[in-house]
């Protein structure tokens, strides 16, 4: 601590005609890891300035995985890349978000110790160290990003995904075999019995609060038994999200038989969050018409959570299934508005 002085670096408010907006900006919280919830976070940060992203925290792969592994940290990885979805598109933005999602790659010969390593899993887990502190640190760094908004971690120690998966057995039948951690996870095809350890670990308070105190909380898209479903398996998060007087809104995947996913419809996700939390309802599930091919299947599922479906193009343009912030932008803010 004695490295800093001072108070901590806030990002300066907003100034001109437009600051006023902030005190009717609507209070949002978005949930998920990965790409899922960078694509909300572009989009939600365009339409208010009170954002918060809760970000899992069991990535066990890649250059997070090498870094919880060596030195007992939470995984940067999901929580670098919400960070950087939520700075500004200025010169400052731009260079920060490229600056934190540099990876380090050798150019001939073989790879050092920084190979592979994202320049921003480096400045968050320095941070960590120097403040001894998730969420101290989290913030400095969104403030040396300009990020607009906050990224918490769901819980304050590293969480692992198991899950059981169906296998050939040598009678000609199948038998279930376990998978241990995030990246097995997310190819293993259809999980079932999915849990997180330790059972009982304990959610980030800071992101409790912010559930409490928001106007809409945001749920996926993204991997849907790693990045999505955990916010619901840990036992404080998933009582939150239950008790919020916040409206809920569920973002559907573009694709929906991925690895992870094998052979599983747009419904069945739905049906694997009923399954795994029944008391959690939705308010609205936004989902793209081209990835709901048996509507009435689809709206059945919806209902079954209390939900509304709202229908909208949200994929970009091309042949990956990716979500377009604009798109993405315009949906909710007619979502919010609808309210």
């Amino acid at each position: 601590m004695a490295l800093f002085t001072g108070a901590l670096p806030l990002v300066p408010p907003a100034t001109g005609p437009g600051a006023s907006q902030q005190d009717t900006d609507p209070n949002i919280v978005a949930l998920g890891g990965g790409h899922g919830l960078s694509a909300s976070l572009s989009a939600l940060r365009l339409l208010t300035s009170k954002l918060t992203a809760i970000v899992t925290v069991a990535d066990d792969g890649g250059s997070s995985g090498r870094l919880r592994e060596e030195y007992g940290v939470l995984p940067p990885g999901d929580l670098r890349m919400a960070l950087s979805a939520l700075c500004d598109d200025t010169d400052w933005g731009r260079t920060w978000r490229d600056v934190m999602q540099h990876r380090f790659r050798p150019r001939s010969g073989p790879g050092g110790s920084l190979d592979e390593h994202a320049m921003g899993n480096l400045l968050i887990v320095t941070l960590w160290e120097l403040l001894g502190d998730a969420v101290a640190g989290l913030t400095w760094a969104g403030a040396l990003l300009g990020a607009r908004g906050q990224v918490l971690p769901m819980s304050t120690v590293p969480l692992t995904i198991e899950g059981d998966v169906r296998v050939p057995a040598p009678d000609g039948g199948s038998v279930l075999q376990t998978v241990h951690g995030q990246a097995r996870c997310a190819v293993a095809g259809s999980l079932e019995n999915v849990r997180l350890l330790p059972e009982a670990a304990p959610a980030c308070p800071e992101a409790l609060t912010a559930i409490e105190l928001a106007d809409w909380v945001i749920l996926g898209p993204g991997s849907w038994y790693t990045s999505v479903l955990p916010h619901l398996l840990l036992p404080e998060m998933r009582q939150a999200l239950c008790n919020t007087p916040a409206k809920r809104c569920l973002t559907m995947n573009l694709a929906t038989d991925t690895k992870e996913t094998s052979g599983m419809t747009a419904a069945d996700h739905l049906h694997v969050l009923r399954r795994y939390a029944p008391g959690f309802s939705v308010d609205v599930v936004l989902a793209d018409p081209a990835s709901v091919p048996d509507r009435k299947e689809f709206e059945e599922a919806a209902g079954m959570i209390g939900a509304e479906v709202v229908l909208g193009k949200v994929g970009a343009s091309g042949r990956r299934p990716v979500h377009d912030p604009l798109r993405l932008a315009t949906a909710y803010q007619d979502i919010f508005g609808n309210s």
